[in-house]
């Protein structure tokens, strides 16, 4: 998505058949991600974001035809920042995903450490524990 959006927001400032080429790569891009989304919701999976993400597609694919028969800067502007913020929300939640995977083994260490060594200091079962600040 990223690279898409930097080859046609580049593209923008030049030669009609230099936008047309990144927008061709978009575009194809974009026809990805709507067959994969089309064969999700056929299997059922029918979730708030695959049908908006199935209605951007849409858009996307509208404004690339347009954008494709006369080719300008704003046309291009509008799927460079759909792109963009495409990506910036993937990134994030990968970003979240492995903070939360990290989290989650880090809890898990712990407490197996915790219990591991609590055992090693724990006094014999029927002796005395006495307390270090009652013997300070």
């Amino acid at each position: 998505m990223t690279e898409a959006a930097r080859r046609m927001a580049s593209a923008s400032r030049g030669e009609p058949e230099g936008m047309r080429e990144a927008l061709r790569l978009n575009w194809k891009l974009w026809t990805i991600f709507q067959a994969d989304l089309i064969g999700k919701a056929e299997a059922g999976e029918t979730t708030e974001t695959v049908v908006n993400m199935l209605s951007l597609c849409q858009f996307v694919d509208f404004h690339t035809v347009a954008a494709l028969t006369e080719p300008d800067a704003a046309k291009m502007e509008v799927l460079v920042n759909i792109n963009r913020n495409i990506a910036s929300g993937l990134r994030d939640s990968l970003a979240r995903e492995a903070r939360e995977a990290a989290a989650a083994a880090g809890e898990a260490a712990p407490a197996a450490a915790s219990a591991a060594t609590a055992g090693a200091y724990a006094p014999a079962p029927g002796a005395a524990h006495t307390p270090i600040s009652a013997t300070a």
